[in-house]
């Protein structure tokens, strides 16, 4: 009677089964292999094209670049070298390295000092674009675009401060009359601004030293990769502030203020930039005083700041389009003023909304800061299309130099991608 009853029980586990591990086929690589590239039938013949592409270009470029050669002083010594086998010259590389970042006529005693530019200007954007560090660093910030004019051109360092003068005296102006109206304050610190520069003009060559700390290099020394840089920064620096003032000035109450704007837009929306350099490079001039010399590369500056903050402008506009009625309501609600509004409340999210727009015109302003090559300024493409492959020693290096101009402008716009959108993940837009 009780083997009968001990066998009625149930029986239950004190203990749990070990975990058994998942199948192969569900997990690690090969689980990945199934869901991205074998999902389907079309995406597995698909899958297994591309990989076919990739062997083919691989196979054919991989030996030419492992088999390089990148000592050498001409492309007939490359050629020596390689004994009739595939491979690249990269000598050309190491042997004009110097020409194709500061260009051919820059003084090489004063390399040192884009160089110094260039770090500095590093320590400059970290405050910008890193906004957790400490606001102290913004000094540098302020001070980066003078400090760093004086070490690039050189000559008296009068220039600079003057220059700096000429911006406090914009902040003033701007300051008392953005309460009014953001557009009229910002043109009118540029009115500020350009006052002050002409006073400089004439000042500056009286008390300037005969002997400056730094020699002087002209505008026209400047050239190789350092030109399409000082451009795109200087360029994207400006454009941003003035695509704002252009955006806001387009909305604006103000009839006069509003139909400048949008003529100022449409016009250099509907005109190519490569028209805009040529008539920096021919016209402007003429609108300048007579017996002032306008420097090319300013000139250029003003062209191409005025493209890229038209375009800005409409990203911006958009921005401003796509925030709901509420938001301005809620502004005036709080009794703020115009200015307060737009700095507080209505501008940080537009500008978030806005990121992308803004930073594909950042993008192909830095690209296109190679058209300079077709107005005789020696940027990297200018030094590739002219001194080097004209030079008897380099005649018929082609994919090495411009393989090496697509690596460096690649590396600056994938990097600034990159960070637009940690600072879209940074900032949350799909959250407002």
């Amino acid at each position: 009677m009780s083997d009968t009853h001990a066998q009625s029980v149930a029986f239950v586990r004190e203990s749990a089964i070990p975990q058994q591990p998942a199948p192969a086929s569900a997990v690690g690589p090969v689980k990945w292999l199934r869901e991205n590239l074998f999902a389907t039938v079309p995406n597995a013949v698909l899958t297994i094209f591309s990989l076919y592409v990739l062997y083919f270009v691989l196979s054919s470029t991989l030996p030419w670049i492992l088999n390089g050669v990148w000592d050498a002083n001409s492309l007939a010594e490359c050629r020596e070298i390689l004994q009739g086998t595939s491979g690249a010259c990269f000598a050309v590389l190491t042997e004009r390295w110097p020409q194709l970042i500061f260009g051919f006529k820059y003084p090489s005693t004063e390399y040192w000092r884009p160089a110094l530019a260039f770090a500095f200007m590093l320590l400059a954007i970290a405050p910008v674009l890193f906004f957790d560090l400490p606001r102290k660093l913004l000094v540098f910030t302020i001070l980066f675009p003078f400090v760093a004019y004086w070490l690039i051109w050189g000559g008296t360092i009068w220039i600079s401060i003057f220059a700096m003068a000429g911006f406090a005296a914009a902040y003033v102006v701007y300051s008392r009359l953005v309460g009014q109206n953001f557009a009229l304050g910002f043109f009118g610190g540029v009115a500020a601004a350009v006052i002050v520069w002409i006073i400089a003009s004439y000042v500056v060559p009286a008390i300037a030293p005969e002997q400056p700390l730094l020699e002087a290099v002209p505008s026209r020394d400047l050239g190789g990769y350092m030109l399409n840089m000082m451009l795109g920064i200087t360029c994207v620096s400006l454009s941003i502030p003035l695509g704002i003032a252009l955006a806001l000035g387009r909305q604006s109450s103000m009839p006069l203020i509003k139909w400048i704007c949008v003529v100022f837009i449409e016009f250099v929306r509907g005109v190519p930039l490569i028209t805009l350099l040529f008539v920096a490079s021919v016209m402007l001039a003429y609108f300048f005083p007579p017996e002032q010399t306008v420097d090319l590369f300013l000139r250029v500056v003003i062209m191409i700041t005025m493209f890229s903050a038209a375009y800005i402008a409409e990203v911006i506009r958009g921005g401003l389009a796509a925030l709901p009625k509420g938001q301005y309501e809620a502004a005036d609600s709080l009794g703020l003023d115009y200015a307060q509004a737009m700095r507080l409340i209505i501008l940080p999210q537009a500008l978030k909304i806005s990121i992308p727009g803004i930073v594909n015109v950042a993008v192909g302003l830095f690209k296109d800061t190679t058209l300079v090559s077709v107005i005789s300024m020696f940027d990297i493409i200018g030094m590739i299309r002219g001194p080097i492959l004209a030079s008897t020693d380099w005649n018929g290096v082609y994919w090495e130099l411009l393989g090496f101009a697509c690596l460096v402008f690649f590396v600056v716009c994938y990097s600034i991608s990159q960070y637009s959108q940690w600072l879209e993940r940074r900032l949350a837009t799909d959250h407002r």
